[in-house]
Formats: C-alpha cells, sequence, structure tokens
C-alpha cells in the first residue's frame, strides 16, 4: 500500500530526477508459427507479431498521460530465431529480419529483439544460419537486434562459437563503416543470458514462457543519485552501510512505480504480465547517468579506486530492493555501465580515469558486462573473439550473467570519437592491449569445460 509519503515521492522522481519507464517490451511467441515455406513462415510471423502487439504504443501512450510517467520506449522481443527458423538458411534469416523490422516500423516500436541463437553447447544448422546471416540482417534492417549466448555455467564456454561472433561482430561494424560500425552496436553476446530480458540489444522471449507476456525495464539513476546526495546533505555522520539503505529504499520505489505501469498495460493489452526489470539503464544526458551516482557517493570518477566496491554495493542494493518491492523481478536487474550510453562513463573513459582492464573488472559485479564499448578499427576479429572470452569466464565462473557489446569502430583509433546517435549514444574509442595481433588461445577453439561446482574458493 502506498502511503502520501510515497507518492510525493515519486511525483518527484518523475518532475525532477528523471524517472521514466525504460521500455514496455512485450514478449511474442512464435512456435506456433513454424513451417518449413520461408513464405508462410514470414507471413506468420508478420500476421501474429502485428496482432499481438497492434496496441502496444497507443496503450503506452495512454498511460503516460494517465500516470505522467514516461515510456520512453515501446519495444517487442520473440522465440529466438535460430530455433523457430532452423530450417532455413543464411539469405533466408535475412529475410526473416526484413520481415521483423517491417512488423516492427508498422507497429511504430523502437526496437524487436529475438534475432538470436542459444549456441553455449553447440550450434545447429539453425543456428548456425542465423549467426552467419548477422552482419547483412543488422546492416539492411533499422530495428532488429541481435544476441546470442555462448556461455553458461553449466555447459562452460563453447569457443568454436566465440570464435565465430569475433568474426560477426567485424563483419557487422564493417558493413557499417560510414555510421562508426552501428550494426555492431545492435548485437550482444551473453554468457547466462536470461529468458525474460526486456532490455535491447538482448531481449528475446524464452521457449520456457507464455505465448504473449508484458514485462517492464525501469531505470532511474537519476533518482539514485538524488536520494545519496539528500542523504549525505541531511545526515553529518551517515556511513556505507546507511547509504546501501538509501539505494535498497529508492529502488524499492522505481520498482513499485514500474510494476503498477507494467501491469496497467498488460491488463489493457489483455496479456499476462511478466517482469519488472529494475536496471540502472543510463542515457546519455547530465542527471540521468550511472557514473554520476560514483561522484555523489565520493568517488573521483567511475574507474578510479573503490570504483569496482561501490559498484557491487550499487547492485547488491538494487536487486535487494527490487526483490522486497515485487515478486516477478527479473531479467538482469542491478546497474549497467554502458560506456557510450552514459554521459559520465564516456567522460571517464575519454580522459584515461576507465580504461578497458578496469571495466572488464567491475563487469565481475555489475548486471551486464562490455557494454557499448567501441575499440579501435584495426582490432582483429580474433583479439574480439579473446575479448569476448575472458568477459564470459567471468559470468560462468561467478554463476552470474555477462555479456559483450563490442564495436570495433572501423577507421578509428584509440582516443577518436564515435557517434551513434539516440540512446545508442556516443564516446571514445577505448585502446586494446595488442588488439591487432594474433592469437593462437582463441583459435584453438573446442569448449572451455563448465567449472566444478563444489571446491569453490
Amino acid at each position: 500500500m502506498l502511503n502520501v509519503k510515497d507518492i510525493i515521492s515519486t511525483l518527484q522522481m518523475v518532475r525532477e530526477e528523471n524517472l521514466d519507464l525504460r521500455t514496455v517490451t512485450v514478449g511474442i511467441n512464435l512456435t506456433d508459427c513454424v513451417s518449413d515455406d520461408i513464405n508462410t513462415f514470414k507471413r506468420k510471423i508478420y500476421d501474429k507479431i502485428t496482432r499481438t502487439a497492434g496496441q502496444l504504443v497507443t496503450t503506452c501512450n495512454r498511460i503516460e498521460r494517465r500516470y505522467g510517467i514516461e515510456v520512453a520506449n515501446k519495444r517487442i522481443s520473440v522465440s529466438p530465431i535460430g530455433v523457430v527458423a532452423a530450417p532455413f538458411n543464411a539469405e533466408q534469416m535475412v529475410e526473416i529480419a526484413l520481415t521483423l523490422d517491417k512488423a516492427a516500423n508498422e507497429l511504430g516500436i523502437d526496437f524487436i529483439g529475438g534475432f538470436s541463437a542459444l549456441v553455449e553447447k553447440g550450434m545447429s544448422n539453425g543456428d548456425r544460419a542465423l549467426i552467419d546471416a548477422i552482419p547483412q540482417a543488422l546492416t539492411e534492417s533499422q530495428r532488429v537486434c541481435s544476441s546470442v549466448n555462448v556461455a553458461s555455467t553449466r555447459a562452460g564456454l563453447n569457443m568454436d562459437a566465440i570464435i565465430r561472433m569475433g568474426q560477426v561482430i567485424k563483419q557487422a561494424a564493417d558493413l557499417t563503416a560510414d555510421a562508426d560500425g552501428l550494426a555492431a552496436a545492435k548485437l550482444v553476446v551473453f554468457a547466462n543470458i536470461p529468458q525474460d530480458v526486456p532490455f535491447m540489444a538482448g531481449a528475446y522471449l524464452g521457449i520456457g514462457e507464455a505465448d504473449a507476456v508484458v514485462s517492464v525495464g525501469v531505470s532511474g539513476p537519476g533518482v539514485v543519485k538524488a536520494a545519496l546526495e539528500r542523504a549525505i546533505a541531511e545526515e553529518e555522520h551517515m556511513d556505507l552501510s546507511r547509504a546501501a539503505d538509501v539505494i535498497k529504499q529508492t529502488a524499492a520505489r522505481l520498482t513499485r512505480a514500474g510494476e503498477l505501469v507494467g501491469r496497467e498495460v498488460a491488463n489493457i493489452l489483455q496479456l499476462p504480465f511478466g517482469i519488472v526489470d529494475l536496471s540502472l539503464a543510463p542515457t546519455p544526458n547530465r542527471n540521468d547517468s550511472v557514473g554520476e551516482i560514483f561522484e555523489a557517493i565520493g568517488l573521483p570518477a567511475i574507474g578510479s579506486p573503490g570504483s569496482t566496491a561501490f559498484l557491487a554495493m550499487l547492485n547488491d542494493a538494487v536487486k535487494k530492493g527490487g526483490a522486497f518491492a515485487s515478486s516477478h523481478v527479473g531479467g538482469l536487474s542491478g546497474a549497467f555501465i554502458p560506456v557510450c550510453e552514459d554521459l559520465t562513463i564516456a567522460e571517464s573513459a575519454a580522459n584515461g580515469t576507465l580504461s578497458l582492464q578496469k571495466l572488464e573488472a567491475m563487469t565481475a559485479v555489475c548486471s551486464v558486462g562490455l557494454d557499448m564499448v567501441a575499440l579501435p578499427g584495426d582490432t582483429s576479429a580474433e583479439m574480439l573473439s579473446a575479448i569476448i572470452a575472458d568477459e564470459m569466464a567471468i559470468g560462468v565462473i561467478n554463476k552470474k550473467t555477462t555479456a559483450a557489446r563490442l564495436i570495433p569502430a572501423p577507421g578509428k583509433k584509440a582516443g577518436d570519437h564515435v557517434v551513434f546517435g539516440g540512446l545508442l549514444g556516443e564516446g571514445p574509442v577505448m585502446a586494446v592491449n595488442m588488439g591487432n595481433q594474433e592469437n593462437r588461445f582463441v583459435r584453438l577453439g573446442g569448449r572451455i569445460p563448465a567449472p566444478i561446482q563444489s571446491l569453490v574458493n
């Protein structure tokens, strides 16, 4: 039950602290569209997507007017195309991506996710065809996002898939060289991917999910920053235990607001409600930055010593607050540290405070991983695969989700600037040690076995 104080606090978060509902995502199961005829399959998926989510944008706009909370993005996720389109070849997979793009454009949504493959243990013919199609599919489409899960704690690391993804990322970036490698910004490689992520580029609808479901992604780094600043100003002897409580309580209020809106959307669309993903997802704007939270707590900048410890505390407090406020918290739920999507993080990377090595260390305790990281254009595919392998290993060993969204910007070198626009933002090209060297380790391929689940130290 919300009291008067909670209502006033929520109004303040909306009006002054950049609280928004970062995304309402309708997940749509496409398994009943399966066909071995490409034209039949395309017709079925287009019809089901446009039928199921036909009122999504209208409903979100109506909710915005009713509650005064902006729904920043309206999105769709679908069953992994590598599974439901298994009979088709790479060329046909591109056609399918363009059909998804056509449906997204018709509905007026921002992105559609699920051009995805789950290959942590091996690749089927459908998975292989989809992965081969990714560079062209993301280049020719405007709103399609792609994710590939290449590792899990139970299966280990599929190094053959990781090698291939390094090549695919390189190809996707090269095909969009005139846009700083934009296609690669719509592709993310995962370990331990959740089945219910509403955020892009990793959103897809898991095989175990309902026929259609509404999930929401709630953000609000500006809200957390403001709450910490108020507490520090008002409480003379505030310590880190108290700071964690402030973050936890703020996260709980954010979650309640998000679930309220999400359930209302689901009710109007006559679909079941899925989850609230409470993730501190920044935008490239002032007062909406995760990096600014680090400064609010007293760190010189994100990337300075102490950053990993504070990020661990921040991530944990957000999860605790979300779990307290709702029984339907899922997705990633934590703190994101995407370089190009966060103005303050981008500044720290540009001035050298935040290196790629420090960023990787911090991903051991955040909710995602190496996110929206622009790299020199001459970074080899093998080195991209090696960076991915390092990030996947962090997730596998720590039993957590990690991801890599890497953009080797064609023609750019370390210290240059890239611009992707919109929520994808802009930022510096980060240096990679020995980035254009060969890497015989990843070339060995095979699988790195799953870790032992006992003798953990």
